[in-house]
């Protein structure tokens, strides 16, 4: 697997899940994969009622929004100090 950067294209972006961090590094099979495993770990904020669910697609959410990400190909990150 390679290693994919993710970041959002407008850096103001509100949805950004981790305001404090500019881009998530992960490994992935290719690209599309990358924006897949970003969209599992940071779905978004669930909103609606318990009679009408609509999950996974309120505030936060880069599902649907192709544009809105930039994954790029990237090396494998550095060891986190301990």
């Amino acid at each position: 697997m390679k290693w994919y950067a993710l970041r959002p294209r407008d850096p103001a972006d509100p949805r950004w899940p981790l305001p404090e961090t500019p881009r998530i590094t992960l490994k992935a099979e290719n690209a599309e994969d990358a924006r897949r495993r970003f969209e599992v770990a940071y779905p978004s904020e669930p909103f609606g009622t318990p009679g009408h669910p609509t999950g996974d697609v309120g505030p936060g959410s880069f599902r649907g929004d192709a544009e809105g990400l930039v994954v790029e190909e990237t090396a494998e990150p550095p060891a986190p100090e301990a």
